[in-house]
């Protein structure tokens, strides 16, 4: 075989998302694209906000010397410095640009720390349904990952679960909140006793165990809800994030992880996620997003474009039947399928040319995922195909 056997392996068992967005592809060759509902991946419609615009247009035209060369491991002292401000208002007290490390998306920030903090064997909680390359990410430094299923009716938390899961071996918890795929936001006091259990089974297990928070999508939220700031409920604890999502660049593979400064040995932790940052060959995030993030952490896009995509679809797939949770935030929707079998009713949704992920791609048969990050014209389309899919599937439609 040319290539390693495991990889042959994780290969054809990889990403839904990814072949559902292939077949996409196919389906818009033969149909056309108008005729086609692709709702697999989450890749913005929105464009970046205005002031993205204007400080790219500013520094193009007033370029800084040296700005395209090499720099920190860490990222720019004065990137760090940016992102630690804002870090600090949402969590109460100082974060400094030292517990910040500039990475190339919420993917590379989620590698270097798994390098960081992990030997082999070692544990890492994964709570289903969950982003599929979580498992991979685990696998590349080592790790075994072990699924604890959130609550089947909320998809909150399920504490009890987690803290029976943690053993001698476990090192991280990953939580992503706005979830993805459920929308769902964990709420402080769930944090809040999640860090009781960490610290407790820390001290049990005479070891430091991590809470990672992939947080995305932290500013995509719904209905006044707040995401809250994790560095405020548990001390051991990481946030891996990108500004795919909310600045609506995921093309350009920007984000950064960012220590509490109140964890146990924060200062070893940072000195292995440079070091890590750079063994892995991302050695720096790019240099002219690092520029221009600098000025924007406290922009974002339109949050009330994908507020109402979620009304509208929340709203006409319920009246269709479909039994699902209305998403706190993120843009994405995890109804219950119709059909036992979720890998089938997405293949007759394609005969709707709707194209979904199935929840067994996130651990959760059962299950399927839409993402409404797309042009709301679209779903306004697709809404009578969605109707003849639901009676197909035995709903009422």
């Amino acid at each position: 075989m040319p290539i390693a056997t495991k990889i042959a392996g994780f290969i054809s068992k990889s990403s839904w998302i990814r072949k559902m967005f292939e077949e996409g592809e196919r389906l818009r060759q033969i149909h056309g694209a108008d005729s086609v509902f692709d709702f697999t991946i989450g890749n913005p419609d929105v464009e970046p906000p205005r002031e993205f615009q204007e400080e790219f247009r500013r520094l193009a035209e007033n370029p800084i010397p040296g700005m395209h060369r090499y720099m920190s491991n860490a990222g720019y002292q004065e990137t760090r410095t940016a992102v630690a401000e804002v870090l600090a208002e949402a969590a109460g007290f100082a974060v400094g640009a030292e517990h910040v490390v500039m990475t190339c998306g919420a993917g590379g920030a989620l590698n270097v720390v798994l390098k960081t903090i992990l030997n082999p064997g070692e544990e890492v909680i994964i709570l289903t349904p969950y982003f599929v390359e979580y498992k991979f990410y685990i696998d590349n430094h080592g790790g075994v990952p072990v699924e604890v299923w959130t609550d089947r009716t909320t998809f909150q938390l399920d504490l009890a679960a987690i803290e029976a899961a943690i053993t001698r071996k476990t090192r991280a918890i990953i939580i992503c909140s706005p979830n993805n795929p459920t929308g769902v936001i964990y709420p402080a006091e769930s944090l809040e006793a999640l860090g009781g259990i960490v610290a407790k089974k820390g001290r049990e297990f005479d070891r430091q165990i991590y809470v990672v928070s992939d947080e995305p999508y932290a500013r995509i939220s719904y209905d006044g809800k707040h995401v809250p700031n994790i560095f405020r409920h548990i001390e051991s604890s990481v946030i891996v994030t990108s500004h795919s999502k909310d600045l609506a660049l995921p093309g350009e593979r920007i984000g950064y992880l960012a220590a509490n400064p109140r964890s146990r040995n924060v200062t070893q932790f940072m000195e292995g996620a440079v070091f890590s940052n750079r063994v892995l060959g991302f050695v720096n995030a790019p240099a002219l997003m690092q520029r221009l993030v600098a000025k924007l952490q406290r922009a974002s896009v339109d949050i009330g474009e994908y507020e109402a995509k979620r009304n509208l679809f929340c709203d006409s797939l319920t009246a269709m039947g479909f039994e699902l949770v209305r998403p706190d935030g993120a843009f994405y929707l995890f109804p219950k399928s119709p059909l036992a079998d979720d890998v089938e009713f997405v293949k007759l949704a394609q005969k709707h040319l709707i194209l979904l992920v199935p929840g067994a791609g996130f651990g959760a048969p059962g299950y399927f995922r839409v993402a409404y990050c797309v042009d709301k014209a679209m779903i306004e389309r697709s809404l009578p195909a969605w109707r003849a899919l639901a009676q197909d599937a035995g709903l009422k439609g």
